[in-house]
């Protein structure tokens, strides 16, 4: 195993045994709406704070970008490093609040743009997803490979549905309703870093959603690329981790994806 991996391991699990820990007294977590529907706990700040403490110690040369911290520089240089490790210390948020348990840390590694190592984990089942570029993905050191079905009418598809006021509720209506009918079945768990850990291990056949942010793809794009499958926005096009716009699947579902979907596909900035 990668000795990079293996501390972002880590720090995965570290975080992990924060968010466990709280678990067990939700109700006394502390909660701060960012904006509707969009929350952010303690819990989330000390995981973060976790994960950063870890990694830095290892690798001070690094740089970071953490959805709660944003941008660090660092911490030799104070600039910004070709390193840098992108974290969300606790994707589905909303999840863990109401106690639903569906939710996972999700900390990945791109070096000059590159992604090169991805870690999600799942504290509630113990399940570790771990990737490293031209390595192949694992979870709990079982080998990944995306699911071999071949037709759309046969797929299960994950998705994540608009929660903020200034995504368009109208047109992903107009593509749940267009998805329904050509799937097998439509989820959305909410904790699109497990549902990508899920195209990558087969239990989901594809997954798309828009308005995402990197922290919220990052690791979950390594897995699925190692584990045989293809990443892209609605166009099946590059340019997704920039716009937030994503769609992933084996190849024969995401071809079917591109055409369900491309009509849908915002221009890149």
């Amino acid at each position: 195993m990668h000795p990079m991996l293996n501390v972002a391991i880590k720090a995965a699990r570290r975080a992990g045994n924060i968010i466990n820990r709280a678990s067990l007294n939700s109700e006394r977590i502390q909660v701060t709406r960012k904006q509707h529907n969009d929350f952010v706990t303690e819990i989330d700040q000390a995981a973060e704070a976790a994960i950063i403490d870890t990694l830095k110690e290892a690798f001070p040369d690094h740089s970071f970008l953490g959805e709660e911290t944003g941008e660090t520089p660092s911490s030799n240089t104070n600039q910004t490093s070709n390193h840098v490790w992108i974290i969300d210390p606790l994707d589905g948020t909303t999840n863990f609040i109401h106690g639903f348990p569906q939710y996972a840390v999700s900390i990945a590694l791109a070096v000059d743009g590159v992604l090169q190592q991805a870690v999600v984990y799942d504290p509630n089942r113990d399940e570790l997803f771990t990737a490293t570029r031209g390595a192949g993905a694992y979870v709990n050191n079982r080998r990944l490979r995306v699911a071999g079905r071949l037709k759309m009418s046969e797929a299960l598809l994950g998705t994540g549905f608009p929660y903020r006021e200034d995504q368009n509720v109208e047109e992903y209506l107009e593509i749940f309703a267009k998805m329904t009918r050509q799937c097998a079945g439509l989820r959305r768990p909410g904790a699109a870093s497990l549902d990508l850990a899920y195209v990558a291990a087969g239990r989901l056949d594809g997954f798309f959603e828009s308005g995402l942010k990197p922290w919220d793809m990052a690791a979950g794009i390594l897995l699925i690329t190692e584990s045989g499958g293809l990443v892209g926005n609605y166009a099946g096009e590059e340019g997704y981790m920039q716009s937030g716009e994503i769609m992933a699947a084996n190849p024969r579902i995401f071809g079917q994806l591109v055409t369900a979907l491309r009509d849908h596909s915002k221009p890149q900035a």
